[in-house]
């Protein structure tokens, strides 16, 4: 849970907001950094997507971006979902 909404990790892929929701927020790591032996990400493309299955590849993208660090990418992550949701 992150900001009272599910945040769910498949390998590289993260995905952000409820399954039942109008839209969600992807993210993929697109590059890690090691920090004091630990593994972190230092770049990350977020999408804000349609939650359509009927919809395929770029038909669902709203918005995209790319940030440095997974917070960042939250944190935009997280305004665009509130916006789109009108949360």
């Amino acid at each position: 849970m992150y900001k009272g909404k599910p945040l769910t990790r498949k390998g590289d892929m993260l995905y952000y907001g409820k399954p039942d929701d109008k839209y969600i927020i992807t993210m993929k790591i697109l590059e890690y950094e090691t920090i004091k032996n630990l593994k972190v990400a230092a770049k990350v493309s977020i999408e804000l997507q349609h939650n359509n299955p009927s919809l395929r590849g770029r038909e669902k993208v709203v918005k995209k971006a790319e940030r440095e660090g997974l917070y960042k990418a939250l944190d935009i992550g997280n305004i665009w979902l509130e916006d789109a949701l009108g949360t």
